[in-house]
């Protein structure tokens, strides 16, 4: 049975009703992890389900508990306690299985220099189970989605960041994921790769748990079915954009009215004020 959790002392308001009728895809209860040269936890005690068919957007400042928690998910990091199940399955105990269906695009690009685009794919995608012929035909449909075809054959190092990041992301995608972890895609992208990356996650939600990390508010808003904002490793609030809005965002319409006057255009009718000897004259 999948429950709801809400971390102690934090005002109901804050948090939406959980969906009905919805699969869940990821559930996080009583997340903590401690690190050992830290006083602080950098997640502490954090409850939140992510649900198949959305798109989450983890929102939050450096330091917040974003990407720890999402290197927890992927077995980067074991926790200090709490549970996380992916598809019902516990991280400490079916890691193995659970990369199967997993996808993650961290932080940084992590590419080998001389593999070329399609390479990547074709190998990624072997890895995680299909045949060479799925292999070939994920790389067609994955190039023509991300606008990467005319860069198949360019060796990794020869792109520019923003194609890097679009490889990185495209290679969360393939195999088939069920459930892709996302830390900051668009992080140094320009915007027409942005919004190629943006297109890309909405198409390929259905049927997925997407978990994204983001510092851009526009990107929550366009692409999160619901965001979940952090500090400090503790979940603040949760819900969708509209529900988040209303709550805080508090703000008003400022209507300006110009007042149009007959001005006579000509020298005559200009005064200048100038500076002389002993004050100012007239011009």
């Amino acid at each position: 049975k999948w429950e709801w959790f809400h971390p102690d002392g934090i005002v109901n308001t804050f948090f939406e009703p959980e969906p009905i009728g919805l699969i869940p895809g990821v559930c996080i209860q009583n997340l903590v992890k401690i690190f050992a040269n830290r006083p602080k936890p950098a997640v502490d005690g954090m409850n939140i389900t992510f649900y198949e068919g959305q798109i989450t957007a983890f929102l939050g400042h450096n330091g917040a508990g974003k990407t720890t928690t999402m290197s927890i998910l992927t077995g980067l990091f074991p926790p200090t306690s709490g549970t996380v199940l992916i598809g019902g399955l516990d991280i400490q105990t079916h890691m193995d299985s659970i990369r199967h269906r997993l996808g993650m695009c961290p932080q940084y690009n992590i590419l080998f220099n001389h593999l070329t685009v399609a390479e990547h794919i074709l190998f990624y995608s072997q890895l995680k189970g299909r045949s060479r012929d799925e292999a070939e035909q994920e790389l067609e449909t994955m190039l023509e989605d991300m606008g990467l075809t005319h860069k198949r054959n360019e060796e990794a190092q020869n792109l520019s960041g923003g194609m890097q990041r679009k490889l990185s992301v495209a290679i969360a995608f393939v195999g088939e994921a069920k459930v892709v972890v996302l830390d900051e895609p668009t992080s140094g992208v320009d915007p027409y790769s942005r919004r190629s990356i943006w297109d890309l996650l909405l198409k390929y939600r259905a049927g997925r748990t997407i978990i994204l990390s983001t510092h851009h508010m526009d990107e929550a808003d366009i692409l999160g079915d619901r965001v979940a904002i952090i500090s400090q490793g503790k979940l603040f609030c949760s819900g969708s954009p509209v529900f988040l809005k209303n709550c805080f965002g508090s703000g008003f319409y400022l209507t300006l009215v110009r007042k149009m006057k007959n001005i006579k255009i000509g020298r005559a009718s200009w005064k200048v004020c100038l500076p002389v000897a002993g004050g100012f004259g007239t011009r």
